[in-house]
């Protein structure tokens, strides 16, 4: 089949050349020149693993090619729109601009019986506004969110754990159902989970998803809080309760939280889409899941600080990491950043490293001294913070190498990824979060 991307950032641009993969002829289109010369050329404008040897694949086949001119778009059989959705400036809500502009944009485009996709995430009630102008054109307007992970998107895209449809009622409903089965006939094939359901329900299973892991990340956190002054474990405590198959281990990682582009914005945007629908009162406890989740950042400097006897001025501090997750460069709402520039802010000499994301930190925040070479970034610190999982850094760094880099033994494990007895034995003071 013929397809349209519309939008070619970390959700687009990987769509695109997922679909282009498993055989169909994409167009991906943005109104960035720079992103869209890039994906041309075949080089992916961030980094996520797979992804460049899957653009590169498309574009040698000819099935996938890239355009800044919507008109591009004429003759797709579906038209997937794949924008962001910020947060307000000001306000919690999402910033549907960028979703109304695309549509407007497509819209000269459509031909009678087009499918446009919409797969951002928007609050519920987006699709229902948006279906009656893609319905003036005879097309038919379908909502299909995505269940992408940073550092799996390929994975994700190509060999997803479930499918959502949400689309109008009767026969164009139908219609669009059997056109989008088409689209994604291999995973299907696989035994994927196709589930059709109504807009708004579509809309919900992406912001119900993402609220309830951040629940669960900031329940474990609040654990964490409790545990620091009762003097329990809270990694012991994760995995006694993990074993429960209700509750499940995953996601019950205490650290200094999540970040990135989607669970901190989409979390407050359900948060203002329900006290607009007169139900605001449902979710309030997502305010508190997102108060858990910052007071985390605030813990990890305290305990640098408390590491080095209350005094950060002067003090030379390694972190390690600055994405929000390992396997990608996305610094959004990185809480280890986040970190790393409170710590400045209270006089320490902040050195960052990170395999991947050190050049887009550095344009956020040029303040801070950046180091690419781990051990080099480790050489001379008084203390160490680590704040992403890279194997590198939890896996490939031992306390004795690293004490023999360092001038300080102070180690703050913000991802409790370290073994504690092993640093302690090599001579560290170490810290974990919940850990006593």
């Amino acid at each position: 089949m013929r397809l349209s991307v519309i939008g070619c950032g970390y959700l687009g641009a990987v769509h695109a050349a997922a679909m282009a993969s498993i055989g169909h002829e994409v167009v991906g289109i943005d109104v960035d020149e720079r992103k869209i010369a890039s994906l041309a050329a075949g080089e992916a404008p961030f980094f996520e693993p797979g992804l460049s040897e899957i653009l590169s694949e498309g574009i040698a086949s000819g099935r996938l090619s890239f355009s800044t001119d919507f008109a591009a778009a004429a003759g797709a059989a579906v038209h997937f729109v794949g924008v962001g959705t910020p947060q307000v400036k000001g306000g919690y809500a999402a910033d549907l601009t960028y979703v109304n502009a695309a549509v407007d944009a497509l819209l000269p485009h459509l031909s009678e019986g087009d499918i446009v996709a919409g797969k951002s995430t928007v609050p519920v009630g987006t699709a229902a506004s948006l279906a009656p102008r893609v319905s003036a054109t005879g097309a038919t307007l379908v909502w299909n969110p995505e269940f992408l992970r940073e550092g799996f998107a390929v994975q994700d895209t190509v060999d997803p754990d479930r499918l959502v449809a949400g689309v109008p009622a009767g026969d164009e409903g139908e219609r669009a159902t059997q056109v989008l089965r088409e689209v994604y006939h291999p995973s299907i094939a696989k035994g994927t989970p196709f589930i059709v359901t109504d807009y708004a329900t579509a809309e919900l299973v992406k912001v119900s998803a993402n609220a309830f892991l951040a629940t669960k990340i900031s329940f474990i956190n609040a654990m964490a809080e409790i545990a620091e002054v009762a003097g329990a474990d809270v990694t012991m405590l994760a995995d006694a309760i993990g074993h429960d198959a209700r509750i499940g281990r995953r996601f019950l990682g205490a650290g200094i939280g999540f970040g990135g582009g989607c669970l901190p914005k989409d979390i407050r945007a359900f948060s203002a889409r329900a006290e607009e629908l007169g139900r605001g009162e449902s979710v309030a406890f997502l305010r508190e899941v997102d108060e858990i989740n910052m007071r985390r950042r605030e813990r990890a400097v305290q305990l640098v600080q408390d590491g080095l006897g209350g005094e950060l001025f002067g003090k030379k501090v390694t972190v390690l990491g600055a994405a929000f997750k390992p396997y990608s460069d996305d610094i959004r709402d990185s809480p280890g950043l986040d970190v790393a520039v409170r710590l400045h802010g209270l006089g320490a000499s902040v050195t960052l490293t990170d395999p991947e994301a050190i050049e887009n930190a550095r344009r956020q925040h040029p303040h801070l001294t950046y180091v690419a070479d781990r051990d080099e970034a480790l050489t001379g610190a008084d203390a160490v913070i680590l704040v992403t999982e890279w194997d590198e850094y939890r896996r490939e760094l031992s306390p004795e190498h690293a004490a023999s880099l360092t001038a300080g033994r102070v180690v703050v494990d913000g991802r409790n990824a370290f073994d504690p007895a092993a640093w302690r034995a090599a001579g560290w003071t170490y810290y974990g979060m919940g850990r006593p």
